[in-house]
């Protein structure tokens, strides 16, 4: 992203003021496929509504995103609901995924699709990979995203191919979005690094 990109995003956040607080639909539909404990990474997380859950269930959360309004919301609304998160600033598409190992990789409307190669090098063997992405099909009812930030269809297990899908669904859900939706293991022997 350019620098750009990111004062667009912060201006987007300061006009916002507050974070939001509910988390993505999503991310509750699935919390029995997902661990209570260990080290979690919210991508791209925005003002922290889904980290800040994620914490509350007792993981030790990073959110990662690119604007520090972002990340200043965050951590004001995390200091307000009484846990921690640690939060990063970082261009996803320049600097370096962290290292992990993580327990649980959780993206939700954020496409960069080189990450995909690194997700199952940095997850702990076991650890959960959680994505929700809209698709091409999205634009039959919406503009935004643009097709470059859309998934075309079962391209969502194609990119997670290296990782075991213990759940995927692909259509147009509740929120009136075409969204793929995927939750994947990482298991034994599947992966170039240990973990």
């Amino acid at each position: 992203m350019s620098d750009e990109d990111c004062r667009k995003w912060d201006a987007r956040y300061r006009e916002q003021k507050v974070a939001l607080t509910e988390p993505a639909t999503f991310l509750t539909s699935i919390t029995d496929r997902l661990p209570t404990d260990g080290s979690a990474v919210d991508v791209a997380g925005g003002g922290g509504r889904n980290a800040i859950w994620l914490a509350q269930r007792g993981l030790d959360v990073t959110l990662l995103d690119i604007s520090s309004e972002a990340l200043r919301l965050a951590q004001q609304a995390a200091d307000h609901a009484g846990v921690k998160i640690t939060t990063e600033q970082i261009d996803l598409e320049d600097a370096s995924f962290p290292v992990g190992p993580w327990d649980l990789i959780f993206s939700c409307d954020f496409l960069q699709r080189s990450l995909f190669a690194i997700y199952p090098n940095v997850l702990r063997i076991g650890g959960t990979l959680a994505v929700a992405q809209p698709t091409t099909k999205n634009l039959e009812r919406h503009p935004r995203p643009p097709s470059r930030f859309l998934l075309k269809e079962g391209e969502l297990r194609e990119l997670a191919s290296p990782l075991e899908v213990i759940y995927y669904d692909e259509r147009w859900q509740d929120n009136d979005h075409h969204e793929a939706r995927l939750v994947a293991r990482r298991i034994p022997n599947r992966n170039a690094s240990g973990g």
